[in-house]
């Protein structure tokens, strides 16, 4: 693929491909098991399997009577003694031949019996009930096994736990599952030009941002998150840092210091202390992107700008950190939806625009550029709610279908 007039950058596809190829994931000897209410965002080490039919038994989808379909007449109406009430959680008796059950929401259907009618079709006192004509068989039963049967797969080892599987998890009886422990990363923030949020501003110098939005990233998907600071601009401190990242974490990230300028140190201590295997991306925000090792340890130096990092952090460096913590979903699959702006000349880098998506009146999907796309400015990753991807050589026309990428598919 051409990256037009940028020759040496590497498409942001073929980047994701040599990433993920080198990535290697926790073993399975690095478990744990936790409890269900304590699971969410880690990753399964084993496949789980049910040992219950859900429901356990065929059970009733509304207030109403059960009767047995034989006892209904096929035209005109039934009228039925009422033998037994049974509310959830009760187990019920055998239904008596040619009665009807009062029976609620979530309650065992009882033997004998076949079809539920619901109560607002009915008439009934404490002795009997009046039913409508030709009931269809198996009306408002819900039959065991009809959710999940006993002995099958309910989740699949390298599954991320979200809020549903923890109750998928709870619905068959099971209370702890086995994770792989939590991926440790180690993060730091390269300039000598960054100050701390709280403290006073000197000239010359600007607040670090990417040091929280890299913690807030790494949280989100549920890595043990290291924080190693402010590094100064010398080639010693970065270098010290690097070795004690090393020490510490099983991946590293920093930000600043991959570009090619006097201050910038990373990509050379990279290149000492282990290997550079890729660098410099067909990627906007973010082309000086560096990947390699550290003394045997994985390090992804992303760019300094805040924007970039951001980018970079959701596009590149998350697929590459889940699938080394275990994970196998880890590429956010993009939707169509109607571009409001014009990108006219074709992208000579593959560019995630911050975006904000929106429905119009017809409930059609619609993206509209969120604001400056600078590479230096934070405030549209706040602003939108997702990125149109405006593709290598590509471009975008206004009315035309544009992919995009939702922060919820990319941060967490």
């Amino acid at each position: 693929m051409s990256c037009c007039d940028q020759p040496g950058l590497i498409p942001v596809e073929q980047a994701l491909e040599k990433l993920l190829n080198a990535a290697q994931p926790i073993t399975e000897t690095e478990t744990e098991m936790v409890a269900v209410g304590k699971a969410l965002g880690r990753v399964l080490a084993a496949d789980q399997q049910s040992t219950v039919d859900v429901p356990p038994a065929d059970n009733s989808a509304m207030d109403g009577f059960a009767f047995n379909s034989v006892d209904c007449k096929e035209s005109g109406q039934t009228t039925l003694p009422l033998s037994q009430r049974i509310p959830a959680g009760v187990a019920p008796q055998s239904l008596q031949p040619g009665t009807a059950a009062r029976i609620f929401t979530g309650a065992e259907v009882p033997s004998g019996a076949d079809t539920v009618i619901m109560q607002e079709n009915c008439q009934w006192d404490s002795d009997q009930v009046i039913l409508p004509a030709e009931p269809k068989a198996g009306d408002n039963v819900r039959p065991r096994g009809q959710d999940i049967q006993s002995g099958s797969i309910i989740m699949c080892r390298g599954h991320r736990i979200k809020p549903q599987d923890m109750g998928l998890l709870a619905s068959v009886g099971i209370a702890e599952v086995p994770v792989y422990r939590r991926l440790k990363v180690a993060v730091l923030s390269t300039g000598d030009e960054l100050v701390e949020p709280g403290s006073d501003l000197p000239p010359g110098h600007i607040y670090n941002s990417n040091r929280y939005t890299l913690a807030g990233l790494m949280e989100a998907q549920g890595f043990d998150y290291i924080d190693l600071g402010i590094v100064p601009d010398n080639f010693e401190a970065t270098e010290q840092a690097l070795r004690k990242a090393a020490a510490l974490a099983d991946c590293i990230v920093t930000s600043g210091g991959v570009s090619v300028g006097e201050e910038d140190h990373v990509k050379a201590c990279v290149e000492k202390l282990g290997s550079l295997d890729l660098w410099r991306l067909a990627i906007k925000p973010g082309k000086p992107l560096a990947f390699g090792n550290v003394l045997g340890t994985p390090i992804l130096g992303l760019p300094g700008n805040p924007a970039a990092v951001f980018v970079t952090c959701a596009i590149v460096a998350r697929p590459f950190l889940l699938k080394t913590q275990g994970a196998n979903d880890i590429l956010p699959t993009p939707i169509q939806v109607i571009a409001d702006f014009d990108r006219p000349k074709p992208a000579k880098r593959q560019e995630y625009l911050r975006a904000m998506l929106s429905l119009d009146e017809n409930g059609v999907a619609h993206a509209q550029i969120a604001g400056n796309q600078s590479s230096g400015v934070l405030s549209t990753a706040s602003v939108g709610n997702g990125f149109a991807v405006h593709s290598l050589n590509g471009t975008i026309t206004a009315g035309e279908p544009v992919p995009f990428l939702l922060f919820s598919d990319v941060l967490y």
